[in-house]
């Protein structure tokens, strides 16, 4: 695969949105593929490129702690990390229970930033060594959250439910590209998706399910 890791960024200081993206997209295997000011801005980002990271920053419009909670719930495969100035441990414990894989300090440099992203792309997570202990003692008393949906299906979006319906139909990802006018390598992206919340191994298992759940 020589696909890059693909990045959104989300901060509502244009100024240092755009250094980020800069210093991102100077690295061989990173590009940014979108960029907003808002929590709103970062849901639709999440849902409309399904980058493989995005930034977001704690205090922004609509405040990013919300739209972490969306994101993870809605859009699991897009991996969230926060880049804020913010050191309470409150915000931190709060932005890893809403489904954060890093929580990173704007005073960190651009090397470790990028050493961080690529960690957190290849399944790592990271939290800031001041904060780690803070975040021990709470993580200790979590609970895992209990699923509320009777039907797997009604975790999906309806743009999901759409691709899922068509792979019940037998067609494959460039087939389903074609009819919904996405590229294959979206499609392959809302697959990785639907399969994380369906809990299912492979397009034959969420097909299966579809049929049995769809008829």
């Amino acid at each position: 695969m020589n696909d890059k890791i693909q990045i959104a960024i989300v901060d509502d200081h244009p100024l240092f949105r755009q250094g980020v993206a800069t210093i991102l997209n100077a690295e061989p295997d990173i590009e940014v593929v979108g960029q907003g000011a808002s929590a709103e801005d970062a849901i639709s980002l999440a849902r409309d490129l399904l980058p493989d990271i995005i930034l977001l920053d704690v205090d922004m419009p609509q405040h990013g702690l919300n739209a972490a909670q969306i994101i993870a719930n809605e859009y699991p495969v897009v991996k969230i990390v926060f880049l804020t100035v913010s050191e309470e441990d409150d915000h931190l414990i709060r932005a890893l229970k809403a489904g954060a894989r890093a929580y990173v300090l704007k005073g960190v440099s651009a090397p470790e930033l990028v050493k961080i992203l690529r960690a957190v792309w290849a399944g790592q997570t990271y939290v800031p060594p001041a904060l780690a202990a803070s975040l021990i003692l709470e993580m200790s008393e979590v609970k895992p959250r209990e699923r509320t949906h009777t039907n797997p299906l009604d975790e999906l979006t309806e743009r999901e439910r759409q691709i899922l319906e068509k792979l019940a139909d037998g067609l494959s990802n460039k087939e389903i590209g074609q009819q919904l006018h996405l590229t294959e390598k979206t499609i392959r992206h809302y697959m990785t998706n639907i399969l994380q919340k369906l809990q299912v191994r492979n397009r034959v298992e969420a097909a299966l399910l579809a049929q049995k759940e769809i008829g």
